[in-house]
């Protein structure tokens, strides 16, 4: 936080990576690595929905940790014994000390770990889908598709960086803001951005060429988390996202996408929020709605034209071990 009362994000991420060259130490090699994720992290959403449309469940494993945490960090209590059962460990951050000994930074998701040695390798996550997408395409599924395509890029990079400080990190800007000026400055932000948004995808299915783009996975998280917790626990209040007509039926279109909604597990995303952040919530009730059955609405995107997949093809449906509770997930009223 600033003196100011702003909510400043700490960028200062693990930055190694793996590529298919190696450079960094560690090369692309399928079965090696886990991804550490929890459903609840909108951060962690994003890698998970891009594991999913390139198809990489063969080449990298992936560890979920429950919904809550506490200082020490993420834990895998939804496993049996409260133990990943690759990596063997309790918390996240044993993976993080196994290779920094004392972490002084935030243990954060989503994290890839290497399975060998038990030690992070990344928690960087926008470079981490960036280097799934572009370093890791040898074990890509067949009729993966292209969320980075070249004759797009300088645009894909451009939007993504408004969208993440304005609406990404801009709800958050609201919700931990700690003076009046600091919020309001962030809450026209966020809806300003919104706006632009709004005009942009009025005339366009996505945000950027014909196809679904790495610009759409790094907005859709936050749409799917608007109304559930940052209208009201993050108060970003001016609407929700069911009251803004063009940004409620792009969020449904890629909802109802393979590959997105199937990653969505309402039930975490509330209980993350409401519970862990006593500082917003003191009492940590978790608020029984809202309706979830409106995701499931038509939503008339198709007459814009475009392919959601491009030259690629659906992802197959989600493994077992790896489905959302019916529970937790739209379902029609």
């Amino acid at each position: 936080m600033t003196k100011a009362g702003e909510f400043n994000r700490d960028q200062n991420y693990i930055t190694t990576r793996i590529t298919a060259d190696g450079r960094d130490g560690y090369p692309v090699e399928p079965g090696r690595y886990r991804l550490a994720v929890s459903r609840a992290c909108p951060w962690a959403n994003r890698a998970i929905i891009v594991r999913r449309l390139v198809g990489l469940e063969d080449a990298i494993s992936m560890a979920v940790a429950g919904p809550t945490h506490d200082e020490r960090s993420w834990t895998f209590d939804l496993d049996p014994g409260g133990r990943d059962p690759v990596l063997g460990i309790e918390r996240l951050q044993e993976a993080f000390f196994a290779r920094f000994p004392g972490y002084p930074r935030g243990i954060t998701v989503p994290a890839i770990v290497d399975v060998p040695t038990g030690q992070v390798v990344t928690n960087d996550f926008d470079q981490m889908i960036l280097d799934l997408v572009t370093e890791w395409r040898a074990y890509q599924r067949d009729g993966a598709p292209d969320l980075y395509p070249k004759q797009h890029r300088d645009e894909i990079d451009t939007v993504s960086r408004l969208v993440f400080e304005d609406v990404n990190n801009g709800v958050y800007r609201c919700g931990f803001a700690t003076s009046q000026q600091a919020y309001e400055e962030a809450y026209r932000r966020l809806f300003g951005r919104l706006d632009w948004l709004t005009a942009r995808l009025e005339r366009q299915r996505y945000l950027t060429g014909d196809a679904i783009t790495l610009a759409d996975v790094r907005l859709f998280p936050t749409l799917a988390r608007f109304d559930a917790v940052y209208h009201g626990h993050f108060k970003c209040n001016r609407q929700k996202l069911s009251e803004i007509p063009v940004l409620w039926a792009y969020a449904r279109d890629l909802y109802q996408t393979p590959g997105f909604g199937d990653t969505i597990d309402f039930d975490h995303i509330k209980r993350h929020y409401y519970e862990v952040h006593r500082s917003i919530n003191p009492t940590g009730i978790v608020p029984a709605g809202p309706d979830l059955s409106g995701w499931l609405d038509p939503h008339d995107r198709a007459r814009l034209g475009g392919s959601p997949f491009g030259d690629g093809t659906p992802p197959p449906p989600p493994r077992p071990a790896e489905t959302v509770p019916a529970a937790h997930t739209a379902r029609a009223s």
